[in-house]
């Protein structure tokens, strides 16, 4: 128990002796608030380790360098535990501005403002990518690397992202301290994130046990030869077994690899960022299964064909990819 719940339960037991029962609705709600503000607070790094590969996504999507959204996530939602954050989705502060969706209300720069709210956390990520991309105001940043982390810190303040004249100054120290940039890198592949991003076809990478392929999704994966493990793969290309199983849509049964089968080293692409493409299947196969086999987030083939979690889709439906 740490100081303050200690500092909550001795005020408890005081209150208690001299009221006696009189209080104990009120008390309990104490104790209750007390337990939930120490219990359920997350530290920058439980905030680092939950988001990281969605902002290694949405990088390798829209080259925003991942370091920067970790950063202003961070920034913006007081590490996942605001009230925009909690009740809302909304890690990034982004006010209405003409949004469509649900609402929320609360004081910032004036009394009552409007904020974006979003279905889920993973949205409000999506939307930050959107956001700095369809504004005039930030275009510029798009001409730097993506690992010009500070160059980026720099842009945002002066796009006026937001009114604190140390926002840049706040967003290069979390990411020093955090060490964020090393995501900007994405060294489990060892190549930078500004060749992830380049639009190329047919790239290999020899490891020392394998060849890194680039399917047409530009999504990176290696195909397991015989005796191959998940940990192997996972040591070798520099990433913990949780990040390798949320990369890859294998069926929650398999623990083994098989000969042939393809591992994702990098997270799947959201469809959107391409053209419309159909495609009518060949065989049957479950939704995870056609997610590993075209590098296509199980989400999003969910969200465009309208599938149920477990959906077996029959040999000659048409579904959309993206």
């Amino acid at each position: 128990m740490n100081k303050f719940m200690k500092h909550k339960v001795n005020l408890i037991v005081t209150t208690y002796n001299t009221n006696n029962m009189k209080n104990l609705a009120l008390l309990l709600g104490i104790l209750f608030s007390a337990f939930y503000t120490s219990a359920f607070k997350i530290s920058k790094k439980d905030y680092v380790e939950m988001w990281k590969d969605v902002a290694i996504g949405e990088m390798l999507d829209h080259k925003i360098p991942a370091s920067i959204t970790l950063a202003q996530g961070i920034l913006e939602s007081g590490i996942g535990n605001s009230m925009l954050a909690l009740e809302a989705n909304n890690h990034f502060g982004i006010k209405c501005h003409g949004w469509a969706g649900e609402k929320i209300y609360k004081d910032d720069d004036k009394k009552n403002e409007c904020f974006r709210k979003y279905d889920s956390a993973e949205e409000s990520f999506e939307d930050h990518s959107d956001f700095l991309l369809s504004h005039q105001r930030y275009s510029s940043l798009f001409s730097l690397s993506i690992t010009d982390y500070k160059g980026w810190a720099r842009g945002l303040r002066n796009a006026g992202y937001a009114t604190n004249p140390k926002y840049s100054e706040l967003l290069i120290d979390l990411i020093e301290e955090l060490g964020l940039n090393e995501y900007d890198t994405y060294k489990g592949i060892g190549i930078d994130a500004d060749a992830l991003t380049q639009d190329i076809d047919g790239e290999h990478i020899r490891t020392n046990e394998h060849v890194v392929c680039i399917n047409d999704n530009r999504v990176r994966f290696v195909i397991a030869k015989k005796g191959d493990t998940f940990y192997q793969i996972a040591e070798e290309f520099d990433l913990t077994l949780r990040q390798l199983n949320r990369y890859n849509s294998f069926p929650e049964y398999k623990d083994c690899l098989s000969e042939g089968d393809l591992v994702y080293v990098m997270p799947k692409r959201k469809a959107k960022i391409f053209k419309k493409e159909v495609i009518s299947m060949e065989e049957p196969m479950y939704v995870n299964e056609i997610s590993q086999k075209y590098g296509v987030a199980e989400k999003t083939l969910k969200r465009l064909n309208d599938f149920a979690k477990d959906s077996l889709v029959s040999k000659g439906e048409i579904i959309t990819l993206r």
